[in-house]
């Protein structure tokens, strides 16, 4: 019966994965059209103790060929207490703004809701004070946003390995991610996107009233506004495949700070609206809940232990063609060798973060959250 049960939630897994590829390679590669653009921008970057990080950001942006007088740049003091402030100001043009009110959980939505209220351009672009994206990003983001008359764009993030371990293990777990947040927003499957690289309306974001409804929660400032904003727009939601527009960002440093990150993110999934991701998540989780089920059977009967080896080779025969469709974007070719040995790990991370999102709290930023 376990056994049976095993390989109805593995084929529906496979299906799932093959689905995901082909619909990635059907994803076709924006190509910039020379023209004018003509869209008033303001990038946001919420940040709290960024001190390290908030001028190479800064610089970078600077380096942005789009045009200056349609761009606007506003980091969100978020109750620094390091020299991030002070850094942002110096830069010419950059409009520092603090958030005044303190939030008992929702720190980063806070945030952004300040910068929101403070920008003057019609398109809000978002990204984190630890990316650094190319001198295209602004302009490939607006002008798809013209050819395409979309409200909301998700746009691709990748995670630069080091040397280390934990390093190379999450710059392929969140290039997988990317993977399947491309396919989902391109066919419309579920709500998909990340907070250091989208970009909406700003009267969109007032028209659903912003973050309202889902305040209360810690995490979830990126996917659930933007499933509020599907749901009143489902034809204006695109994704955008360009390697110009992929925004590189930092690995966490270390396990622990890494665990809190995915736990902080596995929590929102109990208040999705979108019941589409919850049916996905569920089949993900399970289909990695059954090499520990097998683990623990295996102390009784050696089958099983059989069966745990088995089912893990064909895991990664499954998801390997779309590794190296997403890999070959990102050209992430030395990531992608160490695919198959971290594959047990990721499967361990996977069930133990799933299962800490839905019931402890975690620290992030310094704040202990719930």
């Amino acid at each position: 019966m376990l056994t049976a049960i095993a390989i109805l939630i593995f084929v529906t897994y496979s299906i799932l994965i093959y689905y995901y590829n082909k619909s990635w390679l059907q994803i076709p590669l924006f190509n910039v059209n020379a023209g004018n653009v003509n869209t008033p921008v303001t990038v946001i970057i919420p940040a709290r103790n960024e001190e390290k990080n908030i001028a190479v950001l800064l610089e970078a942006l600077a380096r942005q060929t789009y045009p200056a007088a349609l761009t606007e740049i506003i980091v969100v003091n978020d109750f620094s207490t390091d020299n991030t402030a002070a850094i942002a100001a110096s830069f010419a043009g950059v409009k520092v703004v603090n958030v005044t009110e303190q939030v008992s959980n929702s720190f980063k939505k806070k945030a952004l809701e300040t910068g929101v209220a403070a920008a003057s351009g019609s398109f809000i672009i978002t990204t984190d004070a630890d990316c650094v994206p190319g001198p295209e990003w602004l302009y490939h983001m607006i002008a798809f946003k013209e050819k395409n008359n979309s409200v909301f764009i998700a746009a691709p993030v990748y995670i630069q390995p080091e040397r280390s371990i934990v390093s190379i293990f999450q710059s392929l777990d969140f290039m997988v991610l990317q993977g399947i947040t491309a396919a989902s927003v391109y066919k419309k499957i579920h709500s998909m996107c990340n907070g250091a690289n989208m970009g909406y309306e700003r009267k969109v974001f007032y028209e659903v009233n912003g973050y309202a409804g889902i305040d209360h929660i810690a995490s979830g400032d990126d996917m659930l506004l933007m499933h509020k904003i599907w749901k009143r727009y489902p034809d204006k939601v695109h994704y955008l495949k360009s390697k110009a527009a992929i925004v590189p960002t930092q690995a966490m440093p270390n396990w622990k700070s890494f665990f809190n990150q995915r736990i902080r993110w596995a929590s929102k999934a109990a208040y999705y609206d979108d019941k589409r991701i919850i049916a996905v998540l569920g089949i993900v989780y399970l289909t990695n809940l059954i090499f520990p089920v097998f683990l623990i059977a295996a102390f009784f009967n050696f089958r099983y232990g059989l069966l745990l080896i088995g089912f893990m080779v064909a895991k990664t025969v499954v998801e390997w063609p779309f590794i190296q469709s997403v890999a070959t974007f990102f050209k992430a070719g030395t990531v992608k060798k160490y695919f198959a040995v971290l594959q047990p790990l990721h499967i361990g991370y996977t069930v133990i973060s799933g299962f800490l999102g839905q019931v402890r709290k975690y620290e992030w930023k310094g704040r202990v959250v719930k």
